[in-house]
């Protein structure tokens, strides 16, 4: 099915610059696009993507994609990833249409919910066949959105970071140490938003805007491709005489950068460094020196410009990427789980060590009619956890009671 829509994609004017593609997933990557000021972004052609037609109706993107069948009706999901998912994968060719002729592909999403955690990752997925760099930009849900929520945010990320080539996300948890007691839910998600832009208006930057030190869209590819890594970033600004040491012991202490633990962990960082046109070269290299210094083998790509519109403030904004490693699965509350491979190794192992002999008589036991009967209407409830165990699991499949 062809969205007519798409067709103002197709004839994308030859500009010399990178054709940059803004698609919101959902309803919060929606809200994220609303918040974008399209005069910053001139240039970027902007879709929204989502399964409910009402919020879709709604949308200030101009091209507008809804994902639609029978069932749903133009309802959306109920929050289900998993149809969501099922969705995008039968629209697979117009969301690959939706990105074709595009060079780099930015994703807006809030991952917990229905349509961005399901359509997301397949979308980065078709980004990534029709030729695209694909960035995903994203929110983690907080802490009180409940179990369900967070673990279908976990397992979204994942499926992202393995489809798109790079993910800033933001646990929206962190916002509690940027905000107040006072702090309304409307001025909380407010600055949740804010941090999110920032993050995408620093790429957009490093891309677009011709700098003092230009960074080209090869040397981005050549950083970022591939690599399948989650991000961590700070946007940071000040003003004044002390701008550049009051700017890098702000990257240095920024939450979202875990007080300057993202950057001892990077293997890339992407410094973007923008003021008026009183920028000079020892501010560029006493923030430079700083990064650097806590950087420690992480290879750095920095881009510098001036913009007379900033006067007097200096703007800096720093992305650190590590490598997408996947030792172990980790819960919503934090538990370790190893992974298939690694609970297959530790099976072989166990398998290998000799069994000790047992002397005197062995009880026989027959086999238990016990069958493990379907949840039924309740499968997708949140599960009733205590101490990291499910206890809605039969005691002796818990704890590998052998019962022959």
């Amino acid at each position: 099915m062809q969205n007519p829509e798409l067709n103002s994609f197709l004839e994308t004017p030859v500009t010399g610059q990178p054709v940059v593609r803004i698609i919101a997933v959902g309803n919060a990557g929606d809200a994220l696009l609303g918040a974008l000021a399209p005069a910053e972004f001139a240039g970027a052609q902007f879709a929204a993507i989502n399964t409910d037609a009402a919020a879709l109706a709604v949308s200030v993107a101009p091209v507008k994609i809804h994902l639609e069948n029978k069932l749903f009706r133009g309802l959306g999901s109920g929050g289900d990833p998993d149809r969501s998912k099922a969705m995008a994968e039968e629209h697979f060719s117009m969301l690959k249409s939706a990105c074709e002729g595009a060079n780099v592909v930015f994703i807006l999403a809030g991952l917990g919910g229905g349509a961005g955690s399901g359509i997301a990752p397949v979308l980065a997925k078709a980004a990534r066949e029709a030729g695209a760099l694909v960035l995903a930009f994203v929110t983690l849900p907080f802490e009180c959105e409940g179990n369900r929520r967070e673990a279908q945010a976990q397992t979204a990320l994942e499926q992202l970071k393995s489809a798109a080539d790079g993910v800033i996300c933001l646990p929206s948890q962190k916002i509690f140490k940027l905000i107040d007691e006072n702090s309304t839910l409307l001025e909380t998600f407010r600055v949740t938003g804010g941090f999110l832009i920032e993050g995408v208006r620093g790429v957009w930057h490093l891309l677009t805007r011709p700098g003092l030190i230009q960074v080209h869209f090869g040397d981005l590819c050549a950083l970022i491709r591939d690599r399948h890594a989650e991000n961590a970033f700070a946007f940071v600004e000040a003003s004044g005489p002390g701008r550049a040491r009051e700017v890098a012991e702000k990257i240095l202490n920024h939450p979202l950068l875990d007080e300057g633990r993202a950057l001892a962990e990077s293997d890339a960082v992407l410094v973007s460094v923008t003021a008026g046109k009183d920028l000079t070269m020892a501010e560029i290299n006493r923030v430079m020196e700083q990064v650097k210094r806590h950087c420690g083998h992480a290879q750095i790509v920095m881009g510098a410009a001036a913009d007379a519109g900033l006067k007097e403030k200096l703007c800096v904004t720093v992305i650190a990427a590590k490598l997408n490693a996947q030792p172990s699965s980790v819960t919503p509350r934090g538990e370790i789980r190893p992974t298939a491979s690694a609970t297959s190794g530790q099976r072989e192992v166990a398998a290998s060590r000799p069994r000790p002999r047992r002397t005197g008589s062995r009880p026989v036991q027959g086999q238990l009619p016990l069958t493990i009967v379907s949840k039924g209407r309740f499968d997708k409830s949140e599960p009733t956890l205590h101490r990291g165990e499910d206890l809605d699991v039969p005691t002796f499949i818990r704890r590998g009671v052998a019962l022959n």
